[in-house]
């Protein structure tokens, strides 16, 4: 009952609102990017050590580890494709937030968030595309679909790529305006871009609510799954304190907003990878803070980005 249900139901979204959607999402990566200068990028070249793990963490090992995940449990389809779209994408909005309530190395978080952000303009598509096609049953749902690697770069580099290089402009010609606006835009877009979501989840309720236990303890696991990479990738490699949190933040906080439009896009709001990535969306804030309470408790020695 549950596999014909969540493999083959698509949540409903009104043309109309999904349209609103992405233009919403774009507003959110503008207001990022006004406040990204190029800066931000130098210490990668400076003091390379934590940023290079940090990506490696996320567009690498968080996707592997997600695959073997995925073998262990054998999840439906459809929540398997979710999970590796989730893993796919970059940094979630809030990390850096996350970050500085943890006492974290903000200034790496915002690095990571930064180069990420930029990459997965490219990455995004192709880990999901890569990983999916690896597990036969997501696999057979993807090439029923007939979504190529191509496809999903166009509309994440005009969800991302285009906002990202505008506000970025802006912030180099006219800083203090960027960030005067950053700072409204970035919350004002963001609410309207979680109602737009709520409004999606309230309409389908009935299919939320009766298979929501079936997806909740996948995507608790998955989530723990994420932080531990980061955080013994950066033990590992014996990076600070600070630089572990930050890392673990990072890959622990996934953009799952970006991910489920990507859904509603290509997938018509196909009901597994949808309720994955919504229960996803909920829970990482939920996590984020439990973790940032824990490690705002504990001091912390200051920390350049190593």
């Amino acid at each position: 009952m549950t596999e014909n249900i969540l493999d083959t139901v698509h949540i409903n979204f009104d043309s109309g609102l999904l349209w609103v959607m992405n233009l919403v999402l774009s507003l959110v990566m503008f207001g990022v990017a006004l406040e990204i200068s190029i800066s931000d990028f130098k210490p990668l070249w400076q003091k390379p050590k934590a940023l290079v793990l940090g990506l490696i963490s996320q567009f690498i090992l968080l996707p592997a580890f997600t695959f073997l995940l995925v073998l262990v449990i054998e999840p439906l389809p459809s929540i398997a494709l979710g999970m590796f779209m989730v893993a796919a994408c970059p940094g979630g909005n809030i990390s850096n937030f996350i970050s500085y309530l943890s006492k974290a190395n903000t200034a790496l978080s915002v690095s990571l968030t930064a180069i990420a952000t930029m990459l997965a303009v490219v990455m995004t598509p192709l880990n999901f595309h890569f990983w999916s096609m690896l597990y036969e049953p997501s696999s057979n749902l993807i090439q029923a679909i007939s979504i190529t690697p191509l496809e999903l770069i166009k509309i994440v580099f005009l969800l991302l790529g285009m906002p990202l290089l505008f506000g970025m402009y802006v912030n180099y010609k006219r800083p203090k305006l960027a960030l005067k606006i950053a700072k409204k835009l970035k919350v004002v877009s963001l609410v309207f871009f979680i109602c737009l979501v709520f409004i999606a989840l309230y309409s389908n309720r009935v299919i939320f609510l009766d298979y929501s236990l079936y997806v909740s303890w996948i995507v608790l696991i998955h989530n723990l799954i994420a932080f531990f990479t980061g955080y013994s990738l950066g033990r590992i490699f014996k990076l600070p304190e600070a630089g572990v949190r930050s890392i673990t933040i990072e890959t622990g906080i996934q953009n799952s907003g970006l991910g489920l439009l990507l859904i509603f896009t290509f997938f018509d709001g196909l009901g597994g990878m949808a309720m994955l990535a919504a229960f996803w969306g909920v829970w990482h804030i939920v996590s984020g803070l439990i973790l940032a309470a824990f490690w705002n408790r504990k001091s912390v020695a200051k920390e350049t980005i190593a």
